[in-house]
């Protein structure tokens, strides 16, 4: 009997609402034992007071697959079925950050398309951090709008497979949703408008360098044609030392002398 749905809850995505926690985590949350001592019994309104002595988030971890506080009041919260406007003060709640996570996490579990963008696209001003717990149970840090952006985007969230959202861009065409405003916009534009100014003002203070003006190729000589690129390397320039000068002339005057005494001979 602890474990059915109330009688009065109305079917979600056309099934019972526990069903949306697959079979085998649903049976790892009804044999734990926080499900036992501490969702027994749960109402609507003791509900938020678990809520928010929460200390992380997560699914299941361990190799027992053992499931974290979160995923089971999660499930509680399926059993019961609150009422819409609990849900929407929970997500609206500021001072308590996982009480504003578990609430995203059954918006988004039972809420239509419309409802889950117009409640949850405005959690991603969130910057607080938060920790999560992976399947081997170690802790990791992350951010409140990250964990929005994976239950609007991702397929599952804390081991639960999360229902099919239809794409945004499908309800502004149909008129049921404006289109979204970031946050981030008008900084964006203040941001662009002063690196345009700055480059702008770069650009007319920077001195102009000057152009030297080279002679057009048709007006070149044809002796400039004709030149080396560059000058000849200077092993192969022949140096006119003294000293070869002195036996050049002394080979010249010795040259004479044998040729005046061959003559006379």
């Amino acid at each position: 009997m602890a474990n059915r749905t109330v009688k009065d809850a109305n079917s979600i995505h056309g099934t019972n609402p526990q069903y949306l926690v697959e079979k085998i985590i649903r049976t790892r949350i009804y044999e734990s034992k926080y499900w036992k001592e501490e969702c027994f019994g749960l109402t609507a309104e003791l509900v938020v007071d678990k809520a928010m002595e929460l200390k992380f988030v997560g699914g299941v971890y361990g190799g027992n697959i053992k499931p974290t506080p979160f995923l089971c009041l999660t499930l509680k919260m399926l059993q019961i079925q609150p009422e819409k406007d609990i849900i929407v003060e929970f997500i609206k709640n500021e001072d308590f950050k996982y009480v504003r996570l578990l609430g995203a996490m059954y918006m988004r579990l039972t809420g239509t398309a419309v409802d889950c963008y117009k409640y949850l696209e405005p959690l991603y001003n969130d910057y607080r951090k938060i920790k999560t717990q992976n399947r081997n149970g170690e802790f990791e840090l992350m951010h409140v709008d990250e964990f929005i952006d994976e239950l609007l985007h991702a397929e599952r969230v804390c081991d639960i497979i999360l229902p099919r959202l239809q794409r945004r861009q499908v309800l502004e065409e149909a008129e049921m949703l404006d289109p979204r405003v970031s946050a981030l916009e008008e900084d964006l534009d203040e941001v662009t408008a002063f690196d345009d100014e700055f480059s702008l003002h770069v650009c007319f203070s920077r001195p102009q360098p000057e152009r030297l003006h080279s002679p057009e190729p048709h007006r070149r000589s044809y002796r400039d044609n004709d030149r080396p690129r560059r000058s000849p390397s200077p092993r192969y320039r022949r140096s006119r030392s003294p000293r070869r000068w002195v036996l050049s002339q002394i080979l010249c005057r010795s040259c004479t002398v044998l040729s005046t005494t061959t003559t006379f001979v």
